[in-house]
Order: C-alpha cells, then structure tokens, then sequence
C-alpha cells in the first residue's frame, strides 16, 4: 500500500478540516478507497497510488482556492472534488481577477466556473444571456459587473429592471406608492448594491440618476445609452416585453439578461419572452448565452438539496 504525506503551510489546519474535521469526512466520501489520517498540519493519505494522485491534485486545488477567497466550505470543496480538473483549471486561471472592492473591504470576485464564463462573455460581447436556478449568483455578478464598468467609466450609468409578475403576490395589495411598491421586489437588486457600494454613495447615485431601478414598463420609448442594463427575472417577460427591451439597445450599451426558465410566474399559456429570445437568438453574432447550474450555488448547502429534490418531481410532471 502506498503513502503520501501532505503538508498545510500557508493555512491554518482548523480553517482547512472544518469544525469536527468535516471537511476531512468530505474528503473520506469521495475517496472511499483511501484511508485519510489528519494530524496536526499533515495529512496522511494511504492507498492505491493513482488514487493518491487524484487526492493530492484535489488537495492542491482546495489549498488554491483556500489562498484566493480567504475561506473553504463544503460548497466549494464539493464543486472542486466533482469539477472536471478543465473546469477548475479554467476557474482558478481567472479567479483572482477582483470585480470590485466592496463595503469594507470586501472582495468580489466570481466563484464559480460559470460564474468566470459570465465575466469573460460580458468582456467580449454587448448582450449576454445568464441562465440558470436561484443562487447561482447570476444576479449578484451581473451587478458587480455593472458596478465595475461604471466604476471605470466605461458606461455612465446602470439600469436595473424586472418585469413586474410576482411569485403569487399582487402588487396592487401592497401599501405606498409606486417606488414603495416596487422596492420588496426590486430588493435583491438593492441587496447586491448594498454590498458593493457605501451607503451614501447608493443613495447619491439612486438620486441623481446614475443608478436607476425600475419596472419594464418604464423603458417603453427609451433609448439606452452608455448604460450597463440588466433585465433581471426575464423569464416572467412576454413576447413583446422582450422584444421591446431588446430593442431599446443605445450606443455604448451593455445589456445582461438573466433569468431561469425553471420558475415561470407568467399566466398560463402566455409564452416566456426569454424562452423564445434564446431560441431566435442561438446563432446571433455578439449575443452570448451562459448556462449555470446547482455547481454555481454559494447559499447554504441546503439549498443546492433542494434544488435536487424539486428536480425530482419536476421531472416526473
């Protein structure tokens, strides 16, 4: 039986075996085959000897990402144990790039492999498509791209819209006015801001217009311009909605698009707009299409199991 010794340097051994060594039990799942013994700052690793290489490239990737985003939960160690090694290669060959330096101080990178794809298809093309269930940080990096692109001047000002459909809630029922109203359902757009811009500043930009959050309805006769526009939920957009905001494309603008086909809140036998743009889209010169899948999920660990569960019955249905 062969044995290979791994030593922790640049991490603390807590950081890396998780509470409990949970992260160590991981590791012992998807190598039921090795015998893993974690002392110290060393690991020792017994078995067949192309095991105990598969191990140590693992191992290494898990230490790289550990260096890069300060942290390792069982969401990532689960992604780098099962990511084929061209995704992961691709990953932390493009990962360290920063999107933007957030309240204090955080960094914001994306994580994922699909999430580095969406950065690098919005570098090279003018509308991007980003499609994919809930938490898998389409959203959330989209709006740290639009921060960054007006953060370096490269656009003057960010668009954010949703189509006003709600899960099962009518907004007539809400108390206020309209601003009001739509705040609940424009917050996980205000949430992302939040993270990536100092309050005052926020609310600066909200103010004078360089940031503007607003239903659909609003960019009907709008010609966009030097904007970095996400359409978010697009999968609740009709027909002449999409076509309508696709169309409202000015010079020097950047449209993301996002949305999951999965969780369609449109009336019965209306047809999705973002259904239908990426069918008539698919061979479009400079329209890029980003699939993200339960991978890209950073929530709590759950929610990539219940993502599964659902998948289950959906199929069934």
């Amino acid at each position: 039986m062969n044995e290979i010794i791994l030593e922790l340097t640049e991490i603390s051994p807590r950081e890396f075996f998780g509470q409990q060594n949970e992260h160590i039990d991981l590791l012992k799942k998807y190598f039921p085959k090795l015998k893993i013994v974690a002392r110290g700052n060393k690991i020792k690793v017994f078995g067949d000897e192309e095991l105990l290489e598969e191990f140590e490239k693992r191992f290494d990737m898990l230490t790289q990402h550990y260096i890069k985003f300060n942290k390792l939960d069982e969401n990532s160690i689960e992604r780098i144990l099962t990511s084929s090694e061209e995704d992961e290669s691709k990953s932390s060959n493009n990962s360290g790039e920063t999107l933007v330096h957030g309240v204090s101080g955080r960094l914001i990178k994306a994580q994922t492999a699909n999430q580095r794809r969406l950065v690098d298809a919005s570098k090279k093309n003018d509308m991007v498509f980003a499609i994919g269930p809930a938490g898998t940080g389409k959203t959330y990096t989209g709006v740290a791209l639009a921060v960054k692109a007006l953060k370096e001047k490269q656009v003057k000002k960010i668009i954010l819209t949703r189509p006003a459909v709600e899960a099962g809630e009518n907004l007539g029922f809400l108390p206020g006015d309209l601003k009001e109203k739509l705040d609940p359902y424009m917050q996980p757009l205000y949430d992302a801001l939040r993270d990536m811009i100092p309050a005052e500043k926020l609310v600066h930009y909200i103010e004078n217009g360089t940031i503007q959050i607003a239903p659909m309805a609003f960019m009907r006769g709008r010609t966009l311009d030097n904007a970095f526009v996400i359409l978010d939920e697009a999968q609740n957009t009709t027909h002449a909605q999409m076509k309508m905001f696709l169309t409202r494309m000015g010079r020097n603008a950047r449209f993301l698009i996002t949305g999951d086909p999965g969780q369609i809140d449109l009336p019965r036998r209306t047809v999705s707009g973002l259904k239908e743009a990426l069918l008539i889209l698919q061979n479009v010169e400079g329209i890029e299409v980003i699939y993200l899948d339960d991978k890209d999920v950073i929530r709590h660990k759950l929610v990539k199991k219940v993502i599964e569960a659902y998948k289950t019955i959906e199929h069934h249905n």
